[in-house]
């Protein structure tokens, strides 16, 4: 006969097992990534760190596959093709860094529809469905020009190097850009182009913009454009104007090399390629029964002149200043979001 302690002991046992959510075995979980494009370095680094951090998952057995996915061509089209042939394929999660907030909504609700959990970053999706994690892009680019206000307070003439155009994360750091020249109208963007976050394209469409515009001040970037830009304006033999970084290696070992020489000051902001893997972590999450806020926001990476040449030392030859998400940040990611 059982005691009334043990009776006591049992009830509050089923209580608790009662009031705990239902967690999920992710073990037997396959989840995909649906890159748009891989044409940059940036890109390069986060398709990299998703591979060592999901390698990492699925030998400890945490998943089951992580398997990452590029189309060829940068277009909406293709790349919702490829998540239809990844809902056939029967992944439990596909996390997207998507070519169009809108253009892939079709694709991303047929997976939802199919059980399927779908997270997107970087280039995010705005179907309800799915969930989404961004850095405050606006805020990106209008922390640029406050930058520049304070180091060049009588203003001038800006030149604006945008990204892949039609893309989320372009609209949303240009559209910070322009506000913050209304926040601080001393500076007018009179010239812009699309660099494609690629050093080689933005370097060619500087050199083509450059003998329409009068001098320039300062150069606002959206990230892996920054250096190209510094070789067309030394090989047009204009004055260095202040050119906004994007973490890139070629970027912040040119900004070295030119503090060094004459004391050359500018600050640098990305966001990680290894958001990546948060997004992963979140989508693991998911699959194992957590609760998720649908948006998550997560900082950028800013460089300045006083912590340069750490950043520098920790950026691999070729490669972007990074950080790799773990599962325990994560779950303190999402805790704080709730």
């Amino acid at each position: 006969m059982k005691t009334s302690r043990t009776l006591l002991a049992s009830a509050a046992l089923c209580l608790l097992a009662t009031s705990m959510p239902a967690l999920a075995d992710t073990s037997g979980k396959k989840i995909a990534l649906s890159n748009n494009y891989a044409g940059n370095s940036w890109r390069q680094a986060m398709l990299t760190s998703w591979e060592k951090v999901t390698g990492e998952a699925v030998k400890a057995g945490q998943v089951a596959a992580a398997d990452a996915f590029t189309t060829a061509e940068n277009q909406a089209t293709e790349q919702a093709a490829q998540i239809q042939n990844m809902i056939l394929q029967g992944y439990d999660a596909i996390v997207i860094n998507a070519a169009s907030p809108t253009a892939l909504n079709g694709a991303v609700k047929e997976a939802c529809d199919a059980g399927i959990t779908v997270v997107s970053f970087d280039g995010i999706v705005t179907e309800p469905c799915a969930w989404r994690i961004a850095v405050d892009f606006k805020e990106m680019g209008r922390s640029q020009v406050e930058y520049l206000s304070g180091k060049l307070p009588q203003g001038g003439n800006l030149l604006e190097i945008r990204g892949l155009a039609g893309v989320f994360v372009d609209d949303e750091i240009s559209a910070g850009i322009h506000a913050g020249v209304e926040q601080f109208p001393q500076f007018k963007i009179v010239g812009s182009v699309h660099g494609d976050w690629a050093q080689d394209v933005a370097q060619k469409a500087v050199a083509g913009i450059l003998p329409s515009l009068p001098e320039i001040v300062g150069v606002v970037t959206q990230g892996g454009d920054g250096y190209g830009a510094a070789q067309a304006i030394a090989a047009a033999n204009r004055p260095m104007p202040v050119i906004v970084m994007g973490n890139r290696e070629d970027e912040l070992k040119w900004w070295k090399e030119q503090k060094d020489a004459n004391g050359y000051e500018t600050m640098s902001v990305s966001i990680a390629p290894g958001v990546s893997t948060l997004a992963f972590w979140v989508a693991q999450q998911i699959l194992d029964g957590k609760e998720v806020k649908k948006d998550l926001v997560v900082p950028f990476l800013r460089i300045d002149q006083d912590n340069l040449e750490a950043n520098l030392a920790n950026t691999q030859a070729g490669g972007v200043a990074n950080v790799e998400y773990s599962l325990e940040d994560a779950q303190k990611v999402i805790g704080s979001a709730m």
